[in-house]
């Protein structure tokens, strides 16, 4: 690495003050498992590093009043894949974290840091999207509320604003009678990004047709996406195999992924199909009283 001065701030308001300060030559630190990596291999070279370790008040997990869940920046990845709260209200989120690398990993990475990094390959935005999370960004001027499914603008860029930093995350309460499902294909190694990774929230009616769909992608563009045409196709039908299959099979006609050593972009929007149509299948089954599809 480059020489960088080191900056610990002891309250928001400073770390603030030094972003505002040092602008583009200052990056923020929180679990350090991206930006290090970053820095060693000189794709990042700030001449700042403001740590965030010290920050009171941004390491917990809460109940909201409304019944949903608030995570600060702060807490590690691992925080919230064991939380009985997330679990309890968000099982969706709690399994997302779960799939996160390696539990070393997750015991450093931060909820915030990750949503920060912008890398269209990981595990929680899917779900978080599917979820209906938002972010809360906090800057000298006071806090902005960006729903997860608008914080990533591009590869690896995100709605984060200069002067502005991710200090929480809340996930609103999970819509009574919701299946859900989280589904990641692995060719490689268990603790590899996906080559396709899928979360879906299901919602069915009294008569077993779909009232609402929410269903998120990654690793298949360059930012997580929201396949709402899927979701507009099953909204009002019955929750059936064939219904599902036929709504899953134009998922190849909305995603763009990148050739890499993790597959190719046709192979890729093959399993996009194949996961998504899984994903929505699980999802329904769950949420369906007898626990299987027609």
């Amino acid at each position: 690495m480059h020489d960088f001065q080191f900056h610990q701030p002891a309250t928001l308001a400073e770390a603030l003050a030094l972003r505002e300060t040092y602008g583009d030559d200052a990056r923020l630190l929180s679990g350090g498992t991206a930006l290090v990596l970053q820095m060693k291999q000189r794709f990042s070279q700030p001449g700042h590093i403001v740590s965030l370790r010290r920050l009171p008040g941004l390491a917990a997990i809460t109940a909201t009043e409304e019944g949903g869940v608030q995570i600060g920046a702060l807490c590690t990845q691992r925080q919230a894949e064991i939380s009985p709260l997330l679990r309890e209200r968000a099982a969706l989120a709690a399994q997302a974290y779960q799939q996160v690398a390696t539990p070393r990993i997750r015991s450093m990475a931060t909820v915030g840091g990750g949503l920060a990094h912008g890398d269209p390959n990981q595990d929680p935005p899917p779900a978080l999207m599917a979820l209906d999370a938002t972010v809360v960004l906090t800057s000298a001027g006071g806090e902005r509320i960006v729903p997860v499914a608008d914080l990533f603008r591009d590869y690896f860029e995100t709605d984060v604003r200069p002067g502005e930093i991710i200090t929480g995350l809340v996930i609103p309460p999970a819509p009574a009678g919701a299946g859900t499902a989280y589904l990641k294909f692995l060719p490689r190694t268990a603790d590899d990004y996906a080559t396709v990774s899928v979360a879906a929230v299901i919602i069915p009616d009294a008569a077993g047709r779909c009232r609402e769909a929410r269903i998120a992608l990654g690793s298949v563009a360059l930012t997580p996406i929201r396949v709402t045409v899927v979701e507009d196709l099953l909204r009002g039908r019955p929750l059936t195999a064939d219904n599902i299959r036929a709504a899953a099979a134009i998922v190849p006609d909305l995603v763009d992924p990148l050739d890499d050593h993790r597959g190719s972009a046709e192979y890729k929007r093959e399993m996009a199909a194949v996961f998504t149509r899984r994903a929505v299948m699980q999802a329904a089954a769950a949420a369906l009283p007898a626990g299987e599809l027609a």
